[in-house]
């Protein structure tokens, strides 16, 4: 098994099914990862051991995820100078606004870039890792350009699909 580039924390288990959105992002560009739960509040130790231990096994970004309070990422910020990728979790009552506000307001030198809520900011955390990775990487550099002419590609389908239904719409 090949070492891990990134590593994805979670504040509990039940973040998974959001998550998961990140992995499958890794997977289809190749990108070796490890998935774990650790806790800001109920396991800070343990946190704190996972993150300073990254650097010396390779790791090279970071990705954490948590809703709530959802102080995992700017944690672990705080413990590391690689890249952090805050991934705001959908809360119960406030639908993840607390957790992106948690995430993003960072004090000054302690970094995290944040991406959306929810699985849309899970997937954008794999990508915005795979775009890190690519700066060293050139191979897996030209996997993210062929990802990003095939999207490109997509909405070039899809807007010609749209005009043809508009001038069908329009002779009626």
């Amino acid at each position: 098994m090949k070492k891990p580039k990134v590593g994805i924390i979670m504040g509990s288990d039940s973040d998974y099914p959001i998550m998961e959105e990140t992995c499958k992002t890794l997977e289809e560009f190749g990108v070796e990862h490890e998935i774990t739960v650790t806790s800001a509040h109920r396991s800070p130790e343990r946190t704190r051991k996972y993150v300073t231990s990254l650097k010396r096994r390779g790791v090279q970004v970071l990705i954490a995820a948590a809703g709530g309070a959802a102080h995992l990422a700017g944690v672990a910020a705080a413990e590391t100078a690689l890249p952090v990728i805050g991934v705001p979790i959908p809360s119960a009552s406030l639908d993840g606004m607390d957790s992106l506000l948690s995430t993003v307001q960072m004090p000054g030198g302690i970094p995290v870039a944040t991406v959306a809520i929810g699985k849309p900011g899970a997937k954008n955390a794999g990508l915005l890792a795979v775009r890190i990775l690519a700066l060293n990487d050139s191979a897996l550099a030209k996997k993210l350009d062929a990802y990003i002419k095939s999207m490109a590609k997509q909405v070039d389908v899809k807007n010609k699909k749209l005009q043809a239904a508009h001038a069908k719409s329009r002779k009626t």
